[in-house]
């Protein structure tokens, strides 16, 4: 059958967290762009799968970019503020974020948005990628990126790619196991979550059991924590609860390899992970009471053609609503690209606070985006201990800060294609911290960037001057981004574009502590703003830094890793 053929610079396939952010950057630099999304929202993790209470990039110094436009925004709209629930400093209606996205989208004259759609086929010529078939239309393109969750692209186009765990011996990554063993055969990937919302109501009905449900599994979800901490963990604007809990909860990995089998295959996972979270759900509501039941109308209502009509779905009727439109994936196909990012390049510097920037092989450094989460690790049911990165700020936790490498957005042998999702160029380690959402948001920002910049220059994205791109993310118009993790330069800070500029022409230079010198008076201002907000309950809880209820009940502060 004959399709519409329709033609474009950049196409970004995929409206997640990766890809919203690069139809807009490559849009705002002039290239003309077409998105093409599953969904009728745009933002992926941050709005479609739920987890509008995201981790990361928390401190005010990594706030730049589309993330902190985002965040700026979100305030705006949320007039009780953001700090709700323990696990996040900034939790929102996931409604409200895909608001954003949507008015952000229709703002851009180049910008053209299709939804409804996904890829069924990659045109290639070679190593050249020249565009995607989708049901009711082709697209040529002169860039495609690959924004899709799990790295779709790279299969339907044989780009070169990785799945699953890599041992010890392939990159020295101190945490990398030794040989594979049951955990990697059990989890090849990290688990996903489907994550859903509830809702205090004293007359919620009772909530339906799945076809598989199986409430013992959860019996010790909650008793490190109590009830209380456990629903506020995360606790959203209008008495909304996001339920994305990883002990012994709604992650779900049983059979992920399934993913990538085959339609049915993966037909066949997400519906039994819908299932897992709906008896979880269950199982809440029959611990704490009939006070809390599903929250309907949060989310559009796709489930019945996902599912295809299926009969199941009928018992849940208008509350299905309170479900994500998909899980919440914490792990893809990963790109082989130019670099591979392993845990060696996110861990901190000996001694330091900050991992080293990212250097290429002609010794200039590639840092494009940031970010700055623990490496986080979901395998339900094991304990996997990974090495530590993070360090007390402001009597609290945080992430030791990192770089993203250009060359992970690239692929080693194939020109007409970037990616800009958890599929970038990474080990199975360092996926645990590079699959964060202002992370991503940032990695879809560079790659947007990089796109557009390819189509002026008329070059492939191998080509491209990662200098060029560095100066254009520093200084956007809209959304100037920070690339170098420096923790005591705020983005408003008179000295932020020149320091950013000297260690990235002066990574030798970077110091192990992420501080640059500053004037007494500079550095006294910046140390307060970095744990600042417009927001006074913010101010309090960023120099604070919010009580997570420990495991012992003791009145320590803990690291946070429940993404």
């Amino acid at each position: 059958m004959t399709t519409e053929i329709l033609t474009t610079e950049v196409l970004v396939v995929g409206g997640g967290t990766g890809g919203t952010a690069a139809a807009l950057q490559s849009a705002r630099r002039g290239a003309k762009t077409l998105l093409v999304s599953e969904f009728p929202w745009l933002g992926g993790m941050l709005t479609t799968a739920g987890v509008s209470a995201p981790d990361g990039n928390e401190l005010l110094a990594f706030q730049t970019g589309i993330w902190g436009r985002f965040l700026q925004a979100l305030q705006d709209r949320h007039p009780q503020g953001l700090n709700h629930g323990w696990v996040s400093f900034f939790n929102f209606d996931p409604r409200i974020g895909a608001a954003i996205f949507a008015d952000w989208v229709r703002q851009e004259p180049n910008l053209n948005w299709i939804s409804g759609q996904t890829p069924l086929e990659v045109l290639r010529r070679d190593n050249q990628i020249l565009g995607v078939r989708f049901a009711d239309f082709t697209v040529r393109a002169e860039i495609t990126l690959d924004a899709t969750e799990l790295g779709d692209l790279l299969a339907l186009g044989d780009v070169p790619h990785r799945w699953g765990w890599e041992l010890h011996s392939q990159w020295q990554e101190p945490s990398a196991p030794i040989i594979h063993n049951e955990l990697t055969q059990t989890y090849p990937i990290q688990a996903p979550t489907w994550v859903a919302l509830l809702q205090q109501d004293e007359s919620a009905p009772e909530i339906p059991a799945a076809p598989i449900d199986q409430p013992e599994q959860f019996a010790p979800a909650y008793s490190r924590y109590g009830p209380e901490a456990f629903l506020n963990y995360g606790r959203l604007p209008g008495g909304l609860l996001m339920i994305n809990w990883p002990h012994w909860g709604n992650d779900y990995g049983q059979g992920v390899n399934r993913l990538i089998e085959s339609g049915a295959k993966r037909q066949e996972f997400l519906q039994e992970s819908f299932w897992h979270t709906q008896s979880f759900l269950r199982w809440i509501q029959a611990q704490v009471g009939r006070g809390y039941g599903l929250a309907p109308g949060v989310f559009p209502d796709l489930l019945p053609q996902t599912f295809n009509q299926a009969k199941w779905l009928t018992s849940l009727g208008s509350r299905r609503t309170a479900f994500a439109l998909h899980p919440y994936y914490r792990e893809s196909r990963r790109l082989q690209g130019l670099t591979t990012m392993t845990e060696l390049e996110i861990l901190p510097m000996p001694g330091g606070q900050v991992a080293a920037l990212p250097m290429n092989s002609a010794g200039i450094c590639e840092a494009i985006a940031l970010g700055n989460y623990p490496n986080d690790h979901h395998y339900p049911g094991w304990s996997f201990p990974v090495n530590l990165k993070q360090f007390r700020w402001g009597g609290r936790w945080t992430g030791t800060p990192f770089s993203i490498s250009y060359g992970a957005l690239v692929p080693e042998q194939i020109d007409g294609l970037l990616v800009c999702e958890k599929n970038i160029s990474v080990s199975h380690m360092a996926n645990g911290s590079t699959r964060l959402q202002p992370t991503v948001l940032g990695i879809g920002q560079a790659a947007g960037m990089a796109a557009a910049l390819c189509i002026q220059a008329r070059c492939q994205p191998r080509n491209l001057s990662v200098q060029e791109l560095q100066g254009a993310l520093l200084s956007d118009p809209v959304a100037p981004m920070a690339l170098v993790p420096l923790l005591n330069l705020p983005p408003y800070h008179p000295e932020w574009l020149p320091w950013q500029r000297y260690y990235l022409r002066h990574p030798e230079a970077y110091p192990a502590h992420g501080n640059c010198p500053l004037s007494d008076s500079q550095q006294a201002r910046s140390s307060f703003s970095m744990s600042a907000s417009a927001d006074p309950q913010l101010q309090e809880a960023q120099l604070q830094g919010p009580l997570q209820p420990s495991p012992d009940n003791s009145s320590g502060f803990k690291p946070r890793t429940i993404g």
